[in-house]
C-alpha cells in the first residue's frame, strides 16, 4: 500500500479582492509528493505554495491540499501517472493536481521537466530533472508554473490585465459547481455544463494545443499520405470530383472528419464515465475538452492534406490528359475540386491508420502537452 499522508493549507493572507460583487474564486490545489523526493523537498514547500501562488495570479484565493503518495506502482510512465493523479483528484475534489515526482518524464525519447493535461488539470514534475542545486526553490517556481499553465495562462507579463481577468473567471469556473438536477438526461446534463461553462472549456482546449495532435500520430499521417497519392492519379477519381458539386464535397469532407474523431475517441478509450454522481461535470467537461481537441486536430490535418493534395496535382495531373478524361475545360476550380475528395479519401484513409496507433500514444497525443 502506498504511504499516505496529508495537509491542507489555508492562510488566510491568500485571500484577494475583486471590485464588484462577485464572490472571490477558490481554489483547492492538490500537491502530490512521491515518498522517494519526499524529504528532498522543503517541509513548508505547502505551506508557501498559496502565497507564491496568490503573489503571481492575483485575483483567486488559493488552497493546497498536500498528500504523500507514490499513486502507481512501478514501472510506470507519465501517462499511468498522470491517469492516476486524475482519479485522486476526483475522489478529493481537487480543482487541480500538481504532482512531484521521482519518475521520469519523457516526450517521445527526449527527457522532459513538467508533462501537462489542461483538460484534466492535472500536472507532474519530474523533481530529478530540477538539478542537484537550489531543488526546493526551483520546485516551488515550477509548481506555480504549472497550475498557471494548467489554467491556460501562457504569459509572463503578471500585468497583464486581460490576462489576469480571463485568468479569475477561468479559476471561478473550475471552482463552481454545476447544480444538480436528478431529473436532467445524460443529454440534458451535458448542455447545461457546455452552456456554463463556454469559456473554461475553450481555455482547455487552447492550452492543450489540439493543432499539434496528428503530428505526434505517425501512422496516422503515413497511411494518409500514402492513400492520398494512390487516389490523386486515379483517373476515376477525376470523373468524380468533376461531377460533384460544393455542397456534396463538404458534407464528404465533414463525415471524413468526424469518422477519424470518433475512430481516435473510441478506439483510444477516450471517452469516460463518472465511477459516481459527484463527478458527473468533471468528467463531462473530460469528455467535452478531449472530443473537441481531437476533432480540431483532425480539422488541421485534414487542411494539411487538402493543401498538399493541391499541390500534387497541380505536379502530378496533366491538365490536357484531365480536360480529356472529363471531357470539359480543366481550370482552376476541377484542380481544388480534385484536391477536395482527394483529400476527403485521405482522411478515411486516416480512419483506418487511427486503429493503428498505440492506445497510449492517442491519449497522450489528445491531451497532454510537455515542456523541457
Amino acid at each position: 500500500m502506498p504511504d499516505d499522508s496529508s495537509a491542507t493549507v489555508d492562510p488566510s493572507a491568500t485571500a484577494g479582492h475583486m471590485t464588484g460583487h462577485d464572490p472571490v474564486p477558490e481554489l483547492l490545489v492538490g500537491l502530490v509528493l512521491s515518498p522517494q523526493i519526499a524529504g528532498a523537498l522543503p517541509r513548508d514547500l505547502p505551506a508557501a505554495l498559496p502565497g507564491l501562488l496568490h503573489e503571481r495570479f492575483p485575483g483567486v484565493r488559493w488552497r493546497v491540499a498536500a498528500v504523500t503518495d507514490r499513486l502507481v506502482v512501478p514501472p510506470a510512465d507519465g501517462l499511468d501517472l498522470l491517469e492516476a493523479a486524475r482519479d485522486r483528484m476526483l475522489d478529493e475534489d481537487w480543482d487541480l493536481v500538481v504532482v512531484l515526482t521521482d519518475v521520469p518524464l519523457k516526450d517521445g525519447r527526449s527527457p522532459v521537466l513538467t508533462q501537462l493535461s489542461p483538460v484534466h488539470g492535472v500536472g507532474l514534475v519530474a523533481v530529478p530533472a530540477l538539478g542537484a542545486l537550489h531543488v526546493g526553490q526551483r520546485a516551488r517556481q515550477t509548481t506555480v508554473r504549472v497550475v498557471g499553465r494548467l489554467l491556460g495562462h501562457d504569459t509572463e507579463d503578471t500585468d497583464d490585465a486581460d490576462a489576469q481577468e480571463e485568468l479569475v473567471r477561468r479559476a471561478r469556473q473550475r471552482a463552481e459547481d454545476l447544480g444538480d438536477r436528478p431529473e436532467d438526461n445524460a443529454v440534458q446534463f451535458t448542455a447545461r455544463v457546455l452552456g456554463g461553462n463556454v469559456r473554461l472549456l475553450l481555455g482547455m482546449i487552447r492550452a492543450n494545443r489540439p493543432w499539434t495532435l496528428v503530428v505526434r500520430l505517425s501512422r496516422l499521417l503515413a497511411l494518409a499520405a500514402a492513400t492520398g497519392v494512390l487516389t490523386l492519379v486515379a483517373s476515376d477519381l477525376w470523373l468524380l470530383a468533376a461531377a460533384y458539386g460544393p455542397w456534396r464535397l463538404g458534407l464528404l469532407g465533414l463525415l471524413s472528419i468526424a469518422a477519424v474523431t470518433g475512430a481516435l475517441v473510441v478506439g483510444a478509450r477516450l471517452w469516460e464515465r463518472p465511477r459516481r454522481r459527484a463527478e458527473r461535470e468533471q468528467v463531462a467537461l473530460f469528455n467535452l475538452a478531449t472530443a473537441a481537441t481531437v476533432a480540431i486536430g483532425v480539422s488541421v490535418f485534414y487542411l494539411a492534406v487538402f493543401a498538399l493534395s493541391w499541390l500534387g496535382a497541380l505536379l502530378l495531373v496533366d491538365r490536357g490528359v484531365l480536360e480529356e478524361v472529363i471531357g470539359e475545360p480543366a481550370g482552376a476550380e476541377e484542380y481544388v475540386k480534385l484536391a477536395w475528395l482527394t483529400a476527403t479519401l485521405a482522411t478515411v484513409g486516416g480512419a483506418l491508420g487511427a486503429g493503428l496507433e498505440d492506445d497510449d500514444a492517442v491519449r497522450a497525443a489528445a491531451y497532454t502537452r510537455s515542456e523541457p
